[in-house]
């Protein structure tokens, strides 16, 4: 099965963690930061959301920096994909 966001909406995949530090110690799971780093999967067209017109300005592949507790987690043929506002995104990282 695939997602097809709609309107300005935006599919995407948390980067896992780090599992250990720059100096080699091992981490605990609830020692780990939750990541803010994602991979986008998929995007909406945009359009009008909300009386406004809405472009879209990231495409599928690019990695991206969201709000810490944005979106809505959803799990899908057992992996983990968030659903979060095209606004929601603060960055893309190159």
């Amino acid at each position: 099965m695939t997602m097809k966001p709609l309107a300005d909406r935006v599919v995407i995949k948390m980067v896992e963690a780090e599992e250990t530090t720059k100096g080699g110690i091992i981490l605990a799971g609830s020692a780990k930061e939750k990541p803010q780093i994602a991979e986008v999967i998929s995007v909406g067209p945009g359009g009008l959301v909300d009386g406004k017109e809405v472009t879209m300005y990231v495409k599928s592949g690019d990695k991206v920096i969201t709000s810490k507790y944005s979106g809505t987690e959803v799990k899908m043929d057992g992996n983990e994909y968030v659903i979060v506002r095209q606004s929601d995104i603060l960055a893309v990282v190159e």
